[in-house]
């Protein structure tokens, strides 16, 4: 009884955080990626409706994007954009709802976050081409976020007090012991790296984005985040994004001491700036903003 006592509690704690988010459109931006600076161009909202558009995920041949869309039924789904047409089509229809679309990396399946009748919060797999979805790992909940660290193995932000990071390997739905915990929801995939990163809230107003070396389990610090921001992305070439407010950053490593500014959005009326994503060649920015209203 407890233990379906406390499953409840934190649902309903995802759920509230998830509801309770302004509506958001989602942005697409030309990319430019140089020695010692990156430039970004005018964004376009391709999205541009009352409600939440947000979690932008680039397809591996950058020319369509998945996101998650809660609209009028209130569902959450998942919905494709395709850059070249400036078309969009609905990828899953569902009674559940997912959240988190994330290519896996196979390049031909994604995962979700599916939140289900039973308000079960586990990974489950869908496929591009269409296709029943399938349950990745069964036992293994509640799932609030996740990243693809190899074929098999997955890094899982598991709801609890304290939010934890594990690993997990799909093959037999085993979970090793907790790798950290008071993680915040960012997690990717380092490129061209064995390594998972991570944010890592040691406290309320100390927070540090963090690498996690897969050969033998070691954290390493990287930089501490922007002050309030918890979402950014990496480049092909090993680089960071990272907004706050209406305001994008990057920290090259070899480069960078420290955040350094790099357009501010506000004239395009980008605000609250959160998910950020990047195309596999590193030619286009994805970011999901608080929506303006009209004055």
């Amino acid at each position: 009884m407890l233990r379906i006592f406390f499953s409840l509690c934190i649902f309903l704690i995802f759920y509230n955080l998830l509801f309770s988010q302004p509506a958001t459109d989602i942005y697409i931006a030309d990319l430019r990626i140089g020695d010692s600076d990156i430039e970004v161009g005018s964004p376009l909202n391709i999205t541009n409706r009352e409600g939440y558009d947000n979690q932008p995920m680039f397809l591996p041949d950058g020319k369509s994007l998945l996101y998650t869309s809660i609209r009028e039924d209130g569902q959450a789904d998942i919905y494709q954009y395709n850059l070249p047409t400036k078309s969009t089509i609905r990828i899953t229809h569902t009674k559940e709802s997912e959240y988190s679309p994330t290519i896996m990396p196979n390049g031909k399946d994604f995962s979700t976050v599916r939140v289900e009748a039973d308000s079960s919060q586990r990974l489950w797999k869908f496929s591009l081409d269409g296709g029943e979805a399938s349950l990745l790992l069964e036992k293994i909940k509640p799932v609030g976020y996740h990243a693809w660290a190899s074929r098999h193995r997955v890094a899982l932000f598991v709801l609890g007090s304290p939010n934890s990071l594990y690993l997990a390997d799909i093959r037999d739905g085993s979970m090793n012991e907790k790798v950290s915990e008071d993680i915040g929801r960012s997690l990717h995939k380092i490129p061209g790296r064995d390594a998972i990163s991570f944010v890592q809230k040691v406290t309320e107003n100390n927070w540090w984005i963090k690498k996690l070396e897969l050969d033998g389990m070691k954290i390493v610090p990287l930089i501490q985040t922007l002050a309030g921001s918890e979402d950014y992305a990496w480049t092909p070439d090993g680089s960071i994004l990272m907004a706050q407010g209406s305001k994008l950053f990057k920290w090259q490593p070899q480069k960078d001491q420290n955040w350094v500014e790099i357009t501010d959005f506000k004239k395009a009326g980008l605000t609250g700036i959160t998910r950020i994503a990047i195309s596999p060649t590193g030619s286009r920015l994805a970011l999901a903003s608080q929506k303006v209203a009209n004055k």
